[in-house]
């Protein structure tokens, strides 16, 4: 909304203030500055406010407001005093306002930094959260404004906005003046307070996204009049999923005399239906989606899956339209799915929804599906059904304008119908939400993740998002530090999400292989040392196996307190007259679900060649929904098993010494809190049964090939590895704070930008940067610089010998390979021979820019850089120095702050870690300073996020210390932090 000509032209409309908020219930308003033009919107408004709530407003009855009243309260300078409206379809449902007030109460002007702060909500939208979020609001516009503290004044039968006030978690103080609470907010934000904004912004976008997977009434806009067509499918398949509220069909160009199509109402509008619509489903050309919103708007319709195409993905002009939608679809209250999109499926009993163009429902699972991409929500949903996969719900979001993999990550977190999350992502509009939710998320179930358009280095189209400049690599090492599952195909994301579905977490990398073939068990057990793992020797069971005998090696290898996970190996058997027999899978199903009945705590993995029949059976036995207590007597015990015996005993088929990766040792009892041993275990509470097929024993996967089996364990091991540690987080030592001069920085950064003349910040000097690095503990080994040998001569004697020459020239910084450093330099002679080997290698020492420096302790070079990207925050990294690092890509990441097991797991990361702990015999150097050094870093960059990159380069590691010989810092005006503010939906 644009300001009018009688406001201050010293304080224009402050449009950053404008924000799309989700209220308690799920459904969305808008927030903005109030302005003059909204005098009749603020009279409308108090007509439907209470009696009681007026008198709760001004401490008297005041029925009504007086012209003088309106003026006041529609003008504001947006500096000393503020108001703010909630509006839903225009109309406002709540209003706050402060005034800047001195130490007496009276109105006042900066830089008095305290402000009277009221409230008022329309009776019928309290309870919604509103007072709330617009605490959220006003406290951030004070906070720009440089205010400080609230006061408000509150009857005390007020009790509704008394509770607003103290659950906001704001640190304040309370007392009772004058038959009135007199209240006192500081508003600076708190550790609880953060907290409070957070858990309110899950439980209402979970709801959002809630109410569009269970409505209790559907309407399919543009349902074609004859077979065929979007709208005519999604009715189709709604009927066919026996869906268990109401459906609609409309379309204006129905007759007039249509009463029912294909056996439901049958309408031209939403106005022609007498009960509430809580979902609709657009199927209409792009240019008439307009018209359908304001129809949904106007009769209360909750949300919106829009199938309409025509929109980002057709460019700038489509874009635009997109972002009308979002704004024309918000301003009502509704969510969005699409446009462009495929569908959404919730298969809860309760609901069995199929809004979408896949013919047919998913069974009942336990995997939750999110997908920005039609075509790929296509094939994982043919996927998951051939492999006997059931799902609990289903998104695929086309251009992902509003509702995104975040807010399915608020739902999944919470829904008890999810055990594993699964999302096709393509981009990312909010990087630093995203990694929040998912390590919550992940501290409760896993989340698998693929990342398409990895390295097209653009958005793909229809996707409005802001794009990360970070490398692919990182964002993967970000999501593993969230413990996120990423992996690099769908194919492999099924994978994974069949094993942890259905299987418990593994306690270790310990990895059991027995089967009938002797050359897939070493495939498999190949696959084991590739990806990690430490496999036993392969257990041969030869060919003349019995299903039986499957059965006891695997009861015998869950009950082995020295494996952690099992692997299965199969081929078919060969009957007496030399041809395979495939039709034996279901018996050997059977025989493998008799061995896990009795309540193994142990991952189990079925890999088979040619089997007929096996991998249905595993599936039909049993779902991915949550598996009853293991003493139930499983639907397989009721198959019958083969009876023929073992023909030959089982034999090991590895190397007698096998050479598995040093992964550290696991011990029978974790030191650390165990991870619960999967869905539906009988430590799980979210179990319960639902049908018969989804409370049988937990379903085994099956695998065409090792490799496969082998990868999805793989990243289960990894997972619950993450598990584990997540249930003791790191910390910050406080040690830190007794080396730290915080103001100090502050105070040399202020300076060092004030005299920049770039607004976008200027890089610092060499002694600027020493000085700003040691206010936090960080010391630079001093360089002097050599003009000519005299100077280089003078320098050494300042420093004193050893010393190293070498070259600061951009082009030959940190490139010892090409000659431009000269080491352990003992006396004058010696340097002087050496400075002119350099000028006359690689140029003048104008070109060269040579400096002297006193030799460190000889050690390991390393790198350790910190750097700010707007979309996905403050990033901490580490690697080896050198070319062969740097090609390789050796460096790990984590996101500030990093605690001290993030700094551990850093330097552990790398390919090339074992350098640092006494590779082939040398020393070990000093890890302890190592950290030490990644913690003060991460410190000094989150609290000064105008320290937007450091490059401390080479940091040579020796067996007793470290030290930093060079470094690199650039600073700038911090870019916002959209993740602190209070809470927004993303405008794209």
């Amino acid at each position: 909304m644009e300001p009018t000509p009688e406001q201050s032209p010293h304080h224009a409309y402050p449009d950053h203030w404008e924000a799309d908020v989700v209220l308690r219930d799920g459904g969305t308003a808008r927030i903005r500055p109030i302005t003059t033009d909204d005098a009749e919107r603020l009279v409308s408004f108090y007509e439907q406010v209470s009696d009681e709530s007026k008198y709760y407003r001004f401490f008297a009855p005041y029925p009504r407001l007086s012209d003088r009243d309106v003026h006041r309260f529609t003008h504001h300078d947006y500096v000393d005093r503020v108001g703010l409206a909630v509006t839903i379809g225009g109309e406002f449902i709540g209003t706050v306002r402060y005034d800047r007030i001195n130490d007496q109460g009276r109105p006042a002007s900066a830089p008095a930094d305290e402000a009277e702060v009221a409230f008022l909500v329309q009776d019928a939208h309290q309870g919604r959260g509103v007072a709330s979020a617009l605490l959220e609001h006003i406290a951030a516009v004070a906070r720009e404004r440089g205010i400080r503290r609230f006061a408000a004044e509150v009857l005390p039968a007020n009790n509704k906005m008394i509770k607003v006030f103290r659950d906001g978690g704001y640190t304040q103080r309370r007392s009772f003046e004058d038959g009135s609470v007199h209240l006192t907010l500081d508003l600076e934000p708190t550790e609880k307070s953060l907290a409070v904004q957070r858990g309110r912004e899950q439980r209402a976008e979970a709801r959002s996204v809630q109410r569009l997977l269970a409505p209790g009434s559907v309407a399919v806009i543009g349902t074609g009049r004859t077979p065929g067509g979007v709208g005519r499918t999604v009715l189709r398949n709604l009927l066919a999923s026996g869906y268990t509220g109401r459906t609609y069909a409309v379309n204006r160009a129905f007759d007039e005399g249509l009463a029912t199509l294909d056996g439901v109402p049958a309408h031209r509008s939403l106005g022609e239906i007498d009960e509430q619509v809580d979902l609709a489903v657009i199927a209409v050309p792009a240019h008439r989606v307009p018209e359908a919103v304001a129809d949904c708007g106007e009769h209360g319709v909750q949300g919106l899956v829009v199938l309409s195409a025509g929109y980002a993905e057709r460019g700038a002009e489509g874009r635009e339209l997109q972002r009308e939608l979002v704004r024309q679809a918000r301003s009502y209250g509704m969510r969005i799915i699409g446009p462009n999109a495929f569908g959404i499926i919730n298969t809860a009993e309760s609901v069995r929804l199929n809004a979408s163009l896949a013919p047919e429902s998913p069974a009942r699972g336990r995997i939750g599906l999110f997908t920005q991409s039609g075509a790929i929500g296509i094939a994982l949903l043919s996927g998951l059904h051939r492999r006997g996969a059931g799902l609990s719900s289903f998104i695929s979001a086309g251009n992902r304008a509003d509702v995104s993999g975040n807010d399915f990550l608020q739902y999944s977190f919470e829904d008890p119908d999810t055990d594993v999350a699964l999302l096709y992502l393509e981009s990312l509009g909010n990087p630093r939400k995203f990694n929040r939710l998912a390590r919550r998320t992940a501290a409760v179930k896993p989340v698998v993740v693929v990342k398409g358009a990895r390295h097209s280095g653009s958005t793909p189209p229809g996707h409005a998002v802001p794009v990360s400049r970070i490398p692919d690599a990182t964002v993967s090492a970000l999501m593993r530090q969230a413990g996120v599952i990423r992996v690099d195909t769908v194919t492999e994301m099924v994978d994974a999400g069949l094993l942890l579905a259905g299987q418990p977490l593994p306690a270790g990398p310990r990895v059991a292989i027995l089967g009938n073939s002797e050359s897939l068990g070493l495939l498999t057990y190949d696959a084991c040392l590739a990806e990690g793992l430490r496999p036993r020797p392969p257990i041969d069971l030869t060919t003349a196996a019995s299903p039986q005998d499957f059965r006891d090696a695997l009861a015998e290898a869950l009950a082995d307190g020295t494996c952690d996970a099992v692997i299965v190996t199969a081929i078919p058997w060969v009957g007496e007259n030399g041809e395979a027999e495939t039709g034996d899978g279901q018996v050997l199903a059977a025989a493998l679900h008799k061995a896990v009945a009795g309540g193994s705590a142990k991952p189990v993995a079925v890999v088979h060649v040619e089997i007929g029949g096996l991998a249905e059976a595993l599936a039909a036995a049993s779902s991915t929904a949550a598996p009853r207590p293991r003493t139930v007597t499983p639907a397989a015990d009721r198959t019958q098993a083969a009876t023929t015996p073992s023909t030959g005993p089982a034999r090991s088929t590895a190397p007698a010494t096998p050479a598995a990766p040093e992964a550290g040792p696991a011990p029978e009892a974790p030191t650390t809190p165990p991870v619960r041993p999967g869905p539906g275990s009988p430590a799980d509470p979210k179990a319960g049964p639902a049908t018969e097929a989804a409370t049988g024993p937990g379903r085994i996967p099956a695998y065409p090939a090792a490799e496969r089996a082998v990868r999805a364990l793989a990243e289960a091991v990894k997972y619950a590895q993450w598990r584990r540690q997540a249930a003791v987080p790191g910390k910050i030592p406080e040690f830190l704070d007794d080396t730290i001069d915080e103001p100090g920085a502050a105070a040399l950064i202020e300076a060092q930008l004030a005299t920049a003349p770039d607004p976008r910040g200027r890089p610092l000097t060499h002694d600027e940067a020493r000085e700003l690095l040691g206010r936090y503990g960080i010391a630079v080994r001093p360089t002097l610089p050599a003009p000519d040998p005299g100077a280089a001569v003078a320098a050494a004697g300042r420093l004193g010998y050893p010393v190293a020459l070498k070259t600061t020239a951009p082009h030959l910084r940190h490139r010892a390979d090409l000659g431009g450093v000269r080491l352990d330099i003992a006396d004058e002679e010696a340097l002087r021979r050496a400075y002119g080997e350099l000028t006359d290698l690689l140029g003048k020492p104008a070109e060269l820019l040579p400096v002297v420096q006193a030799m460190a302790p000889r050690g390991v070079d390393t790198v350790v850089r910190a750097s700010i990207d707007a979309a996905a925050g403050a990033v901490l990294s580490f690697g080896l120095a050198g070319a062969p690092s740097e090609l390789l890509g050796d460096t790990a990441h984590r996101l500030v702050p990093a605690t001290d097991r993030d700094a551990a797991e850093l330097i552990r990361s790398i390919r090339a870690a074992p350098v640092l702990f006494g590779w082939r015999g040398s020393a070990p150097v000093d890890t302890a300073a190592l950290e030490e050094l990644l913690l003060r870093l991460s410190r000094l960059v989150d609290d000064h996020p105008e320290v937007v990159s450091v490059a401390l380069e080479p940091v040579v590691v020796a067996p007793h210390g470290l030290t930093v010989l060079g470094a690199s810092v650039r600073l700038a005006p911090p870019p916002a932090r959209s993740d602190l503010g209070p809470r927004r939906l993303p405008n794209y």
